[in-house]
């Protein structure tokens, strides 16, 4: 129902105003609020005074005087409510708890060993109720839940396409709705990266971002004037699955050649293994021979290991600079877990984007590995659901 603009209305509004200035800025005085705002101040003191018996603001003591009393400053009170965070990745479950600000006050992962929809759901299942468990008390409790899925999901929360999962046309929305009954937010875990990366990490600054996300597969986030851009159907950046090879080798999205197929760490452990790398793989110690197995024989100046994390940071770099041509963007921000592998991927990485870009682009695109690492994603679902309780509580006229 269109709602008119009577007073109860025009009180939400203005406490919603307040309550975002005071989000963004604190801490501030009730003085200070009403001049960002342009409400009057016994409006805002009014509006305040509410906001602090609804938890969510407190009052902190006096700030520093400008020739009288000494004003009261106010805070968001950034614990009124905790967020659980979910990286769901291809072989681990990466869950944090946070506070309404994104700080992790809880985390935990989980190994995958056997992806069948069924057995993920349920390690799924018992990795965000152990962090429910662990939410300090708070006015709100746990606001809401948010999920970094590796595939293709819609603007319902239903997986439409997974790969490397192998799932397709799952409501995975409903059933952690039921299961919790709490607000769920589901997004493509590239697109949590790259707010993660924009809200807390290394694209604070920028506008115009690519995040890229290379795990066991490859996923890009794009953040174009400081929103994420999803596309006319919200599928946008699976650019993992754009072709490189025109005859190569066949993928399991229906497609053959696919950039993942040559620069993921799934690419890197298949060659790994077909180049049967001595002491790392064979009949007894397959199991052993992962990206942390990898990373640490190329500390030890493994010579066969570091020319092959050469070759993928080659074949990483051939995919940036298709993506530096087509977005021009400010930066890109590379994410999950090859940014453990930096110190041997990079140098190819960049020599071969520098050979391949355009020479416009070349010296004006900046290019970085995530300094949030393997969280990008995880706080970036955090970031959704924090933001989607306070869309519940805010009131917007267009």
């Amino acid at each position: 129902m269109k709602r008119t603009g009577d007073q109860h209305l025009v009180k939400e509004i203005n406490r919603s105003i307040v309550l975002e200035t005071i989000r963004r800025h604190s801490p501030l005085s009730r003085a200070q609020t009403s001049a960002l705002t342009g409400l009057h101040k016994g409006t805002v003191s009014s509006l305040v005074n509410e906001l602090i018996e609804s938890g969510l603001v407190v009052e902190i003591g006096p700030g520093p005087s400008s020739g009288g009393r000494k004003p009261v400053l106010i805070l968001f009170n950034k614990t009124a409510g905790y967020a659980v965070g979910v990286d769901l990745g291809v072989n681990y479950i990466l869950t944090v708890l946070t506070d309404l600000e994104g700080n992790i006050v809880e985390e935990q992962s989980v190994r995958i060993a056997d992806r069948s929809k069924d057995a993920v759901l349920t390690l799924l299942k018992q990795s965000i109720h152990d962090m429910i468990h662990q939410a300090p008390p708070s006015p709100y409790g746990v606001i809401g839940i948010g999920i970094g899925f590796p595939g293709i999901v819609d603007d319902k929360g239903s997986v439409r396409m997974a790969p490397n999962l192998q799932w397709s046309e799952t409501d995975l929305y409903s059933l952690l709705t039921e299961e919790f009954e709490r607000p769920v937010t589901i997004d493509n875990e590239a697109n949590a990266g790259a707010m993660g990366e924009k809200r807390f990490g290394a694209g604070r600054t920028f506008s115009d971002v690519v995040y890229v996300s290379i795990g066991i597969g490859i996923g890009i986030g794009i953040v174009i004037n400081g929103e994420l851009y999803r596309g006319s159907s919200g599928f946008s950046g699976e650019m993992g699955h754009m072709t490189v090879e025109a005859n190569g080798r066949p993928c399991r999205c229906g497609n053959q050649g696919c950039w993942e197929l040559y620069a993921s760490e799934n690419a890197l452990l298949e060659q790994a293994k077909a180049l049967a790398l001595s002491g790392l793989s064979g009949k007894d110690c397959d199991q052993a021979l992962d990206l942390d197995s990898l990373v640490q024989a190329a500390g030890q100046q493994n010579p066969e290991v570091i020319r092959l994390f050469g070759q993928i940071g080659e074949s990483i770099g051939i995919g940036l600079s298709n993506i530096v041509n087509t977005f021009n963007p400010e930066l890109v921000i590379i994410g999950n877990r090859m940014t453990i592998a930096q110190p041997w991927i990079k140098p190819s990485m960049l020599d071969t984007f520098n050979e391949r870009v355009l020479p416009v682009h070349r010296h004006r695109t900046a290019i970085e590995f995530s300094c949030l690492g393997t969280h990008s994603a995880v706080l970036g679902a955090s970031h959704f659901a924090v933001s989607d309780f306070f869309a519940r509580l805010n009131v917007k006229v267009n």
